[in-house]
């Protein structure tokens, strides 16, 4: 019911900022960043998710209000569109043109060497007997995590409460990323599925033949890391998966792209798209919904539509982030709606997420207490049937 739902959105406000949010049935003005909407974003359905305990308690998505702002922009060299409101210190370019290469059959293009560090990739028994081992050790293997102030450097400005509707950042999120970053094989894989998704929730996706072959090479790239290699090792060895590499590779693409329904219309969600891409809901107020990667947040950033407004201030242990952390607790908004509390790892790379809310799903339940590098974290891992229907951090204290 709406009520229990308010309850859980406040609950869930005073676990993260330590207050209670008094802001469950007031009128509030969001602060968008005039951003423009892709011309392939052409429909928009009211629609809700399906999933009663997956939609309290990601209450994250908590309503919001659009606000026009007269933002003059200008179109950069890329063809994308930069709201003025907040500057990067340094000029942000993606280089996309290698992406097409992506499109083509899996087997014609080129990939990685395979990584080859056979003994770390062997589950210890004590990994085995405890997947919150496991869950460490995908951090250890994360080889292309990348380094603050060398790969990339934050500016995360002031924080503020939950319920604050003050933008507290003066800059974006991301001051800059060295360009180098993007041409890492996962990653560049990663960020060329990005666009092939409509953000707005209850609207069928239509995949491509091209955007099918592009999945399949992101899964055969991300295959042969590390994370990925003891993900199947850990799955096998513990017979939560029995089938053979190849098959593995098949299970992790049905797992993360095969479409599926929220909010009463099918085919409109996966996995992938609205853990890593996020999704606009419209039942009632308009809502972010999902979107927990750092390197969609970047380029949303860069093209001007999304707008980091403040991360939002630590409970218990007052540790406040900086632009060294990896774990962020943030607000922004997304094409103009707010999502008002999300968080996300920073600089680590897809194939570490990806392991990791693969693993919780197969071996953990929906709270996964476990610690990743320094960092203390519940990973909410929630089911829609045979499939992920969230899965995100909660910085702990």
């Amino acid at each position: 019911s709406e009520e229990i739902e308010e309850r859980s959105r406040s609950s869930w406000a005073q676990v993260v900022s330590g207050e209670q949010d008094n802001d469950q049935t007031g009128q509030h003005t969001s602060y968008a960043a005039a951003a423009t909407v892709d011309h392939t974003y052409q429909s928009q359905y009211v629609t809700h998710t399906t999933h009663e305990n997956y939609q309290q308690n990601e209450a994250y998505e908590r309503p919001s209000h659009n606000r026009n702002e007269e933002n003059e922009q200008e179109e950069n060299s890329d063809g994308w569109q930069t709201a003025h409101k907040k500057h990067h210190k340094r000029p942000q370019r993606v280089h996309m043109d290698h992406w097409n290469s992506y499109k083509s059959p899996p087997s014609e293009q080129q990939y990685s060497e395979e990584v080859n560090y056979a003994a770390e990739m062997e589950p210890s028994e004590n990994e085995l007997s405890d997947y919150i081992s496991a869950c460490a050790k995908l951090w250890e293997l994360d080889f292309n995590r990348l380094n603050p102030g060398k790969d990339y450097e934050l500016d995360v400005g002031e924080g503020k409460r939950v319920h604050e509707r003050e933008d507290m950042a003066e800059a974006s999120l991301f001051t800059w990323v060295d360009e180098n970053v993007l041409r890492k094989p996962t990653f560049s894989r990663f960020c060329a599925l990005l666009d092939n998704y409509n953000p707005y929730e209850g609207c069928k996706e239509k995949v491509s033949e091209e955007e099918r072959r592009e999945q399949a090479a992101f899964i055969e790239e991300i295959s042969r890391t590390a994370p990925i290699k003891y993900l199947y090792k850990y799955l096998s060895k513990t017979g939560l998966f029995t089938d053979n590499y190849q098959e593995f590779k098949s299970m992790l693409k049905d797992l993360w792209f095969t479409l599926y329904g929220r909010g009463g219309t099918s085919g409109c969600s996966s996995s992938f798209e609205h853990v890593f891409v996020g999704e606009i809901k419209s039942r009632g107020e308009q809502q972010v919904s999902g979107f927990h990667n750092w390197l969609q947040f970047y380029l949303e950033e860069a093209k001007g539509k999304a707008d980091y407004q403040g991360y939002i201030l630590p409970r218990r242990n007052r540790q406040f982030p900086d632009a060294e952390t990896q774990l962020l607790t943030v607000q922004f908004e997304w094409n103009g709606v707010l999502k008002s509390l999300s968080s996300m790892f920073i600089g680590v790379s897809p194939e570490f997420e990806l392991a990791l809310y693969t693993l919780c799903f197969f071996a953990g339940g929906e709270d996964n207490h476990i610690e990743v590098g320094p960092y203390p974290v519940n990973i909410k891992c929630y089911r829609l049937g045979n499939k992920i229907g969230s899965a995100f951090p909660i910085a702990e204290a």
